[in-house]
């Protein structure tokens, strides 16, 4: 069992300038990697990771995600092909579908977006790979189009996606995926299932961690998010066999009536209750296959800053 890097989240919330020092923080603390959140119309990802890499000499920074039709996939390229020149093998880059209201008011949501997420995705790694591209897809259409600069690295595409179909066209044309925060080891399971079992397959996790003496207490302070991924019926959630157990609690008591939720069931959910909970779920997150680790933070900037020395716990264990 191969031991998965450990990483913090910047959240889309927090201030674009003091991403640089977030960067360094998480790099001194002795972490592996620092993953961005690009989501409309929060802060862009692309010139959030140039920072964090100009800031930082040793830790990986990745990009989840981009959404495949927010640029044109050769500046989707150029842009990822830049960044890996630039700090070679220190930039990992997502792809996904983005929120489809969103594409919808940026006036760019795709007639299928499975189809573009397919020909964006293949359409990247064959350019940084090189290649000459000609495509008259049903979403991307491309004339001879070639990088200039391709990287000497090239980075692994890794696709941001949940559902069934996406995990299995993620499968098909990415180098790995990207699963949100809820995600335990047996929907990474799920998804490798999905997405047909490739090999080699990057897959990297974003986590919720809570950690007390008091197991409790750490569960309430992510109970409310939790109840709220519940009630949004996130796949990472309902592939759980307990799911409609927690969806009755939730329904019955709202988000306090996850706190007499078994230990077990919070150890499929996130790195939350004791630190021992926490070790559990890394190592079983690993065993099932998670190459990378890291933490979703919430949206309060000093208390994101107040977990990476706990994170860094999780590095030394």
């Amino acid at each position: 069992m191969a031991r998965a890097e450990i990483g913090m989240v910047f959240d889309r919330a927090f201030p674009a300038a003091s991403v640089g020092d977030y960067a360094r923080r998480v790099e001194a603390a002795g972490l592996d990697q620092l993953w961005l959140i690009e989501d409309c119309f929060y802060t862009a990802g692309i010139s959030l990771a140039a920072t964090a890499l100009a800031s930082t000499e040793r830790i990986g920074v990745g990009l989840g995600i981009m959404p495949a039709v927010a640029r044109a996939v050769p500046i989707t390229a150029m842009e990822i092909a830049t960044l890996a020149n630039i700090a070679p093998g220190r930039f990992f880059p997502g792809i996904g579908h983005g929120v489809q209201d969103w594409m919808g008011q940026m006036g760019v949501r795709p007639a299928s977006p499975l189809a573009a997420l397919d020909e964006t995705i293949s359409s990247v790694r064959r350019l940084l790979a090189g290649e000459e591209v000609t495509l008259d897809g049903r979403e991307v259409r491309l004339d001879r189009v070639r990088l200039d600069q391709p990287p000497a690295v090239v980075p692994p595409v890794v696709a941001g996606v949940q559902q069934t179909k996406s995990l299995a066209v993620a499968g098909r044309v990415a180098d790995g995926v990207i699963l949100v925060e809820g995600a335990g080891p047996t929907y990474v399971r799920w998804a490798l299932e999905q997405a047909g079992g490739p090999d080699p397959f990057r897959v990297v996790t974003f986590t919720m961690m809570a950690v007390s003496d008091d197991r409790r207490e750490a569960y309430g302070w992510v109970a409310p998010f939790v109840a709220g991924l519940i009630t949004e019926r996130r796949p990472a959630l309902t592939v759980l066999p307990f799911f409609d157990e927690m969806f009755e609690r939730v329904e019955r008591g709202g988000a306090d009536a996850l706190l007499d939720m078994p230990a077990d069931h919070w150890r499929e959910v996130g790195a939350i209750g004791t630190i021992d909970d926490a070790h559990a779920h890394l190592e079983s997150l690993e065993a099932a296959g998670v190459s990378s680790v890291n933490v979703f933070p919430g949206d309060d900037l000093g208390v994101a800053l107040g977990q990476i020395d706990g994170v860094a716990a999780l590095v030394r264990r």
